[in-house]
């Protein structure tokens, strides 16, 4: 686990199922028609149960670089912030991505949110490099806690060494610098 303090605020770094994450909100790395399939979005429908599903068709549809919020079913999180990643080979994909971390970002403040977890958003059947998503994911939370949010913390939860490896690497970048 790394953990970092940006002005009031902490990002932390852990490896791990997000779904277990005891948080106010995990972030779904969503589609853009907001259908819980596979990866990040199957594992949130399985443990979360079909509710988040039902309130995800209610909402209908989500633009890539934007995110939507709906209650977090069975999950120990309350709320799931579904944020529309971009696919690799769409053009303008960092910006997108860019995008779709604050548009999380921006929900979870709006909705009394103070603490989110995040996943690599749209590297896994989007295909986004990893490394990456960990510069764009990482340099647009920094950018939005300086920026005086009331967030407290913010966990970016990935799957495996190598994903961790990554995030952690970028982190102590940014921060190092």
């Amino acid at each position: 686990m790394l953990q970092i303090s940006i002005d009031d605020s902490l990002i932390i770094l852990v490896k791990g199922d997000i779904t277990h994450m005891a948080v106010d909100a995990v972030v779904n790395a969503a589609n853009n028609a907001l259908q819980l399939g596979s990866g990040v979005a199957g594992a949130i429908r399985k443990k979360g149960g079909p509710s988040i599903q039902e309130e995800c068709d209610a909402i209908g549809h989500c633009e890539v670089g934007k995110a939507v919020i709906t209650r977090g079913g069975s999950l120990k999180a309350r709320h799931v912030i579904h944020a529309v990643g971009p696919v690799m080979g769409s053009g303008n994909e960092d910006r997108k991505l860019a995008d779709a971390t604050m548009s999380a970002l921006e929900v979870a403040e709006a909705n009394g949110i103070r603490s989110l977890a995040f996943p690599a958003i749209s590297t896994g059947v989007f295909g986004f490099p990893k490394d990456r998503c960990a510069k764009v994911m990482l340099s647009s939370t920094i950018a939005y806690l300086q920026s005086g949010s009331e967030i407290d913390r913010v966990f970016f939860c990935l799957f495996d060494d190598e994903t961790y490896s990554l995030f952690e690497d970028e982190l102590s970048r940014l921060t190092n610098d």
